[in-house]
């Protein structure tokens, strides 16, 4: 079963008000008679309800994730004793799915980075619209609806740059050096370690086949000088 959760800004929950550290791409399993609300990893099936137990706070985080054991599940809420956090979830993406309106959708576009999800303009979701309507690209009418969009290869590729600010290391993975630097690994079992992003854009381009790198450039109107403007990646 597939379904959302909400984290504390630095990927932590508080169940029973002891704060537990997730990373994107873990899974997390506990041996224990799962209860709503009291025992085992929770989670909401629809994205919206998730906000019904935290603010809608964009310093928070929130993830696609995956339960891969058993589920019970009590009105809107749901809880497994094995999880998978598959992905996160930018706030402009949470916004589409939810389907408020409030933001735009889109990948790349110029504004604040987020996880490859940018802020101004591009394929404005709307609500409560009957058509599939076609979205803004690099500025100009396309063809394509924000569906076709999402399932194209070159929002698959696009969605492989990590811009993730920060990756939590396990102890077993760090160095002495790392150990000696974060002492506090041996209470916390690791660390939270922050990524230098500026060059994530090229050295994602960088790592691309020629072919793939074609299908970014075969993008409805795609336009180099716009590309570059918000990659630093001259085409």
């Amino acid at each position: 079963m597939k379904g959302y959760k909400v984290f504390n800004s630095g990927w932590t929950c508080n169940p029973n008000g002891k704060p537990f550290q997730y990373a994107i791409g873990q899974i997390y399993e506990e041996d224990v008679k799962l209860s709503v609300c009291n025992r085992g990893f929770h989670f909401c099936e629809k994205a919206a309800d998730c906000f019904n137990y935290y603010e809608f706070n964009s310093e928070n985080k929130v993830a696609e994730v995956e339960a891969l054991g058993d589920v019970i599940t009590e009105g809107d809420k749901s809880c497994t004793n094995k999880i998978h956090i598959v992905r996160e979830i930018s706030w402009e993406e949470l916004l589409t799915i939810v389907n408020t309106g409030k933001g735009c959708s889109g990948l790349m576009n110029s504004g604040n980075w987020n996880s490859g999800d940018g802020n101004s303009g591009d394929g404005n979701s709307g609500c409560f619209n009957t058509d599939n309507h076609t979205v803004l690209i690099f500025d100009k009418p396309s063809s394509m609806t924000l569906s076709q969009w999402r399932s194209s290869d070159a929002y698959y590729l696009l969605n492989q740059i990590d811009f993730r600010p920060t990756d939590w290391i396990w102890s077993s993975d760090m160095t002495d050096e790392e150990k000696k630097a974060h002492p506090e690994c041996e209470t916390t079992g690791g660390y939270l370690k922050e990524n230098d992003t500026k060059d994530c854009c090229l050295e994602w381009w960088n790592g691309l086949s020629i072919n793939q790198k074609c299908i970014i450039q075969n993008i409805p109107n795609f336009e180099s000088d716009k590309f570059y403007q918000i990659t630093g990646i001259r085409v």
